[in-house]
Order: C-alpha cells, then sequence, then structure tokens
C-alpha cells in the first residue's frame, strides 16, 4: 500500500489524467465513504472530489457507507475506525456459523419463499428442533453469544456485543442469508448495490488508484482489509415489553418485517445519495475531521461527554449526549436526620480552620477513601486529555482535600465540608456511594475510544497532552504503529525513544530496584569526588511507594565547588560502564549561574523557569546483561528492562529546598509555590528561595553563616517547612494523588 506520503502526488495525477473522461463510472456501487484517518485534508477532499466526478455515491456519514476507502492496512484498524463511527458489525465467519445452525444452504435456493416457510417451521416446531444431531437453535444461539464474546475480549479495542443484540443479529443474518442466496442465483453484478446490501467492506484507498489507471472498476478483493455484515443500531432493538399481540407474533414475521425495514431503510440512503450526486450538491454535514485548530477539534469532540467541563460545552451541541446540568444536592429524609442522630466526628483543625493548601496539612499515602478517589483521578486525568486546565486543577484540588481526610466517608455533607470540595464532588459521591461503586463519567471515559489513544499517546516519554491531540487531531494517527509507519522522522529524538521503548516504561519499578540503582550511581559519584559525596533517593520511592515509575536521585556535596558540573562527569562514567543506554537531556542551568539561586527575573531570557532548574540529566538506564553476548551467540539479548532514572545536583547550600520539591507529589509542589507566593510574598524553586519584591535571596537553611549551617540534608529539609512557616510533615504525609 502506497504510504500517505506518495498518495498525494498519485491522487493528484489521477485527478488530472480522469478529469475529462467518463469511461469510469462509479455510480453503480453503493454509497462510498473516505476514511480520513492518516490522511491530511486536501488528499482527503482530492479523493472525495475524483469519486464525485466520476458519479460515485458518496456520502460523509459512516453509518450509511457500504464501501469504505481508507489510507490503512490491518484489519484491526478498520475495526476500530468501525467502532468509532458506531458501526455495529459481525464477522463473516461467524455470520456462517449462524446460517449454518438455521440449517440454510445460500447457494441453494429454488423457492425463496418456501426456503423461509421451511425456515420458519424450523424454528417453531420443536420436533424438527429435537432431531438436529448438533443440537437445537437456541443452544447454538448461545454459543454463538459466547463465541463472540470471548472474541471481543480477546480484542480490547472492540466493545462486547450484549446478548440480546447477539440473537436479534442471528434473526437478522439469517434473512440476509436468504436475499443474498437470491441475489447470486439472479446473477447480479458484483458492483451492484443490491451486492452490498447489509454488509460493509472496508478496501484500501489503492483501490481507487488502480481502478483510475485502468480506467475500470478493479475486484475488490486483492484490495479487502475487512468485510462484515451490517447490525441494526443498538438504538433500534426495542426495550419494551412485548403486548400479547406481539407475542402471538411468530420468530420469522418479526425477521421479515426488519429486513423490510432495513431494505428501506437502506433504499432511502440510496436514493439521498443518488439525487446529492447527480446535483452535485454535497449533504451540508458538518465535518469531524476539517478542522482548523487541534484544540477546536478536541473541543467538539468531548463537547457535552459527561467527563467534559461545562465550558466545554459553551455554543456547542454534541451529536451524542448534552451535559447534565449540575443539580442540587438530593438529600432524603433519613440522610437528613442521620447527621443529628450519629455522635458528631471530630473535624481535623485543617477542616476547621479552612486550610486551603495542601501543604498545610498531612495526606497519607494509603488514604481511607481510596476507591473514590481512583474514580475522580480517571475524571482528572479525562480533562489532562481533553486540554481542560481548569478542570485539571480543580480535581486535583479536591482529590488532594479527601485525601487528607482521616476519616471514610459517610455522606456528601461531609465532603462538602472540605476545603476545595464543592457540590459537583458531592454529587459524585452520592453517585458513586447509590450506584455500588460506579459513576457515570467513568464509564463514559472507559468506554471512550478517543480517550483511549489519547492515553496511549499521552504516556509516550517526552509526549504531553498536547502533542497527545495533535497525534490524534491533526496527525489523524490512532496506534503507536501510526507513528511508526508514518512519522516516525518527525518525532523528537526522546519521543522516538519513548515509542521504542513503550512498553518497557510502562513497567514499575520495585523498591530494592530503587535503590540498587541508586546505589550504583553513588559509587560512580564517589569514585569521581570522595566518600563525603550523598545520594538522596526522592520521589515517590521516598513518600513510601512500593512501585515507582522512574528512579529520582539527588546528588549532594558539603564543598560546593565539587558539585560544579558534576552531572556530567557522573553521566559519562555510567555510560562507559553500560547503566546508561540513552542521554536524553542534560541541563548545567545551576552551574552556569554558579550555583546561585535562581534570580527573580532572568537577564538573558525570559521570565519563568519552572519548578527545578538544578543540574540534571534524564537518561535510560539498563543494567549490563551477565553474562554479556559472546562469539558463540553474539544475539544474546539484556533481559533487564531499561528504566527512565533523573540524576539531579543541587550544591549544599539549597539541598533543602532541593529535596523539599523533589520529594512531594505534584499537587504539594504546586501549593507550595503558592503558598510561598500568597503568604510569604516569595518565588520558591527548588534552587532557592528569594522575595518577589527585591529579589533578594532568602536563606532559609542558615547557609550564610558557616558555625550555624546544616549538619544533614534532613535537617536542611526541617528548616525550609519552618522558615516557610509549615508545619513539619514526613515525606510519606505528602501523598496529595
Amino acid at each position: 500500500m502506497p504510504s500517505s506520503q506518495t498518495s498525494t502526488s498519485t491522487l493528484q495525477n489521477d485527478s488530472d489524467v480522469h478529469s475529462t473522461k467518463t469511461s469510469l463510472d462509479f455510480s453503480c456501487l453503493p454509497s462510498i465513504f473516505v476514511l480520513p484517518t492518516t490522511l491530511p485534508d486536501h488528499e482527503l477532499h482530492e479523493a472525495e472530489d475524483i469519486l464525485v466526478e466520476h458519479g460515485a455515491l458518496l456520502t460523509y456519514n459512516i453509518k450509511e457507507a457500504n464501501i469504505i476507502l481508507g489510507n490503512i492496512s490491518k484489519e484491526r484498524r478498520a475495526r476500530f475506525e468501525l467502532k468509532c463511527g458506531k458501526v455495529r458489525t459481525v464477522e463473516l465467519d461467524k455470520a456462517e456459523e449462524i446460517i449454518k445452525s438455521a440449517h440454510l444452504d445460500p447457494t441453494s435456493v429454488d423457492n425463496p419463499e418456501a426456503k423461509r416457510r421451511r425456515l420458519n417451521n424450523a424454528q417453531q416446531s420443536p420436533e424438527n428442533r429435537s432431531t438436529h444431531s448438533d443440537g437445537d437453535d437456541g443452544d447454538t444461539t448461545r454459543d454463538e453469544t459466547k463465541d463472540s464474546s470471548t472474541e471481543d475480549e480477546a480484542e480490547p479495542t472492540m466493545k462486547p456485543v450484549p446478548q440480546h443484540s447477539t440473537a436479534n443479529a442471528s434473526a437478522f443474518l439469517t434473512d440476509d442469508a436468504v436475499n443474498l442466496a437470491i441475489v447470486k442465483k439472479a446473477g447480479l453484478p458484483p458492483f451492484s448495490p443490491e451486492a452490498f446490501e447489509s454488509r460493509v467492506r472496508v478496501v484500501r484507498l489503492e483501490w481507487l488508484h488502480c481502478s483510475l489507471a485502468a480506467e475500470k472498476l478493479q475486484p475488490f478483493e486483492p484490495y479487502t482489509i475487512y468485510e462484515a455484515r451490517l447490525l441494526p443500531p443498538e438504538d433500534s432493538i426495542s426495550s419494551k415489553e412485548p403486548t400479547p399481540a406481539q407475542k402471538a407474533d411468530s420468530p420469522a414475521v418479526k425477521v421479515n418485517e426488519q429486513h423490510v425495514l432495513s431494505k428501506e431503510v437502506f433504499k432511502g440512503v440510496m436514493e439521498r445519495a443518488k439525487a446529492d450526486a447527480e446535483a452535485n450538491v454535497r449533504p451540508l454535514v458538518a465535518r469531524a475531521w476539517k478542522r482548523d485548530h487541534v484544540k477546536e477539534a478536541a473541543s467538539q469532540d468531548f463537547a457535552g461527554r459527561s467527563f467534559a467541563s461545562s465550558a466545554q460545552t459553551t455554543n456547542q451541541v454534541s451529536s451524542g449526549s448534552l451535559t447534565r446540568r449540575s443539580q442540587l444536592l438530593h438529600r432524603t429524609t433519613s440522610e437528613h436526620d442521620e447527621d443529628f442522630v450519629s455522635s458528631p466526628r471530630a473535624m481535623p483543625d485543617w477542616v476547621k480552620e479552612n486550610k486551603i493548601y495542601s501543604c498545610e496539612r498531612a495526606t497519607p499515602l494509603r488514604s481511607l477513601n481510596v476507591e473514590f478517589i481512583e474514580q475522580l483521578k480517571k475524571i482528572k486525568m479525562a480533562r489532562v486529555l481533553i486540554g481542560d486546565s481548569i478542570g485539571v486543577r480543580a480535581y486535583s484540588t479536591s482529590i488532594a482535600a479527601l485525601a487528607a481526610y482521616p476519616y471514610r466517608f459517610q455522606s456528601s455533607q461531609e465532603i462538602l465540608s472540605l476545603p476545595g470540595c464543592d457540590h459537583k464532588i458531592a454529587n459524585l459521591f452520592q453517585e458513586w456511594q447509590r450506584s455500588s461503586g460506579q459513576i457515570q463519567a467513568v464509564a463514559d471515559i472507559d468506554g471512550d475510544p478517543a480517550l483511549q489513544v489519547l492515553r496511549v499517546f499521552y504516556e509516550i516519554w517526552g509526549v504531553g497532552a498536547t502533542t497527545a491531540r495533535e497525534f490524534y487531531y491533526d496527525r489523524k494517527w490512532r496506534d503507536l504503529d501510526d507513528i511508526v509507519e508514518q512519522g516516525w522522522r518527525s518525532l523528537t529524538r526522546v519521543q522516538q525513544i519513548g515509542v521504542k521503548y513503550y512498553d518497557e516504561f510502562q513497567m514499575k519499578i520495585p523498591r530494592t530496584e530503587v535503590e540498587f540503582i541508586a546505589a550504583t550511581i553513588t559509587a560512580h559519584s564517589r569514585r569521581l569526588t570522595d566518600s563525603s559525596l550523598e545520594a538522596i533517593i526522592v520521589g515517590g520511592h521516598r513518600r513510601g511507594k512500593l512501585e515507582s515509575g522512574d528512579v529520582d536521585v539527588i546528588l549532594t556535596h558539603r564543598t560546593e565547588s565539587v558539585t560544579l558540573n558534576l552531572v556530567e562527569d557522573v553521566v559519562k562514567s555510567l555510560e562507559a560502564s553500560g547503566y546508561i543506554t540513552h542521554v536524553l537531556t542534560t541541563a548545567l542551568t545551576n552551574s552556569r549561574r554558579n550555583q546561585q539561586p535562581l534570580p527573580l527575573r532572568s537577564l538573558h531570557g525570559p521570565a519563568g523557569h519552572g519548578f527545578d532548574t538544578l543540574d540534571k540529566a534524564l537518561v535510560v538506564w539498563q543494567e549490563p546483561a551477565h553474562p554479556r553476548p559472546t562469539a558463540s551467540d553474539p544475539d544474546k539479548t539484556n533481559p533487564h528492562p531499561h528504566r527512565r532514572v533523573d540524576i539531579i545536583v543541587s550544591p549544599w547550600r539549597t539541598i533543602g529546598c532541593a529535596v523539599t520539591g523533589w520529594t512531594a507529589d505534584t499537587t504539594f509542589q504546586r501549593d507550595l509555590r503558592r503558598f510561598a507566593k500568597q503568604v510569604k510574598g516569595w518565588k520558591f524553586d527548588s534552587s532557592g528561595v528569594r522575595e518577589r519584591g527585591s529579589g533578594k535571596w532568602v536563606d532559609l537553611e542558615a547557609y550564610a553563616d558557616e558555625k550555624s549551617r546544616c549538619g544533614s540534608w534532613e535537617e536542611a529539609e526541617k528548616r525550609v517547612f519552618a522558615g516557610l512557616g509549615l508545619v513539619w510533615r514526613e515525606p510519606e504525609e505528602r501523598c496529595t494523588g
């Protein structure tokens, strides 16, 4: 299949050659949809223009199409795109099994009406069912349901078909097979719309190129990626209890009525598409894929979803469901009385004093309300992926407060009493409590295919939420294979390494391995300096996590000249020993300013340095293989996974700030900066603290006086808390989620 880079010129040449020719006629084909995946807008429009110029019945709704042309090559991708378009299908091999279970031979149809009567009799007669050696129809249908669910579970990107839908599919397909047999018996042309009735075929775009080059329709088979039977939409399956008159109807009558309905719908689609083609008027349908900006695309895609911000629904209407309006907290009389019957709890001081900063309270690693908090974390991650920064901050604040609460929640009123928690969080808790631990917004998140892809991209090292949305909406990539096949050269080096070791980077690192890596770094660093050099493991490991996503190690020394440019030498030593396989970033920001605390305003660049400006190196770590590859076995691979490791170097004068900044969880770090700014009028950075008014360095660790200097980095960290006016919190109490 030609790549997307070459498809542009191919389409352009085809368009130029055939723009004046009419020998190629697509009007005999059923409705066609051009899949926009991996196609730039101009290539998509050129393909559609070519089809319209040659009489094709073009549709812009994938649900109306029987032929789908796409710049894809894998069946898994085809199934994924059909799922995204909410097109319900069943595979042909399963359809054949359903047909066989009804004892129907589609190739030997002499009298269609008689065949239907025989089929109906077989379904209605207990004697006929009992004489079959393979079991009755009901058992076969149940077996098909089981097989279908098993295969769907093996394919994570597909949604399992409900049992009632599978039963409906059996009846639908049985009648459909009869009609397809009639079509085959009548000798209809292979490209006639009737031959495609009730089925969909996903075809490589190369078919269009070859047909244009040959000036005649080419067979679909060499270019077909996926073919399946179409099932009725879920909303067309009635869930109402049938009336007595409906119960008296035979199954065959229902099947025939359903077929007549599907045939009428099919004819209506064909007539509308043909009229549009003859009038050369494109349907006035808003293109989901024709957008000028990625942000606009994401906003329109997620507008109205239950997990999206209400701000994203402003002046936007979703084709699915609208965002539910915020409702007042509903409480029954018994719930209201419980507040007075039960003895009041002793609320924590931070609740009584309404302390809004998470750095002012203790937040343990394991909360008593972890189940509910995990649900909120999923909603927060969805807000990250869709670009709702305000929502991310709001949920982060609420989660931090919930995690710090020392009791298990019993009512939504307790949540409303916490700083940073409003009626939205209380309503979610009430829904979670009444639905046995389920929240509809979380269920929508788990079932949203776009969010699933964005999450995969977001997890790539070097790819943030903004870049993930660019991959999805601008470049139209849908999995890691798309990135490798179509955009590898456009990635940064960090992103390439992130894709290459994606699975390994998702693996958590146990505490023993974290400590081994830190000990190795310490040994190499001391060989370069002396035994006085200290290494501190920070990050999640210091907060008490059993497993970490990466390893963060701070190196420090009481002699300031030793830490100057130290990170470069340490990395070279570890690289030479085979522990570091890739060096992604080496920053000497602190050494370049002679290891002085971060100035309030940069004299050589724009203001704003983020949370950390210390010297550091971001590397890929892999323990060398033992035994190593030999001449007799040169292909021996290293069994140890690749790990992400951050090596940070801090001078002793600000080691307390460095350890404080690199130990805390994300929300704790954010609130620490906010507290320093709002309460103290300072700028906090892991390289030191400055006064915002004068820019003067605030020596919280008393480094200037040699007699009063800290004797350990633990003491320096405690002085930072005291200097900020905060109560000391152990590392295990800074787990804000």
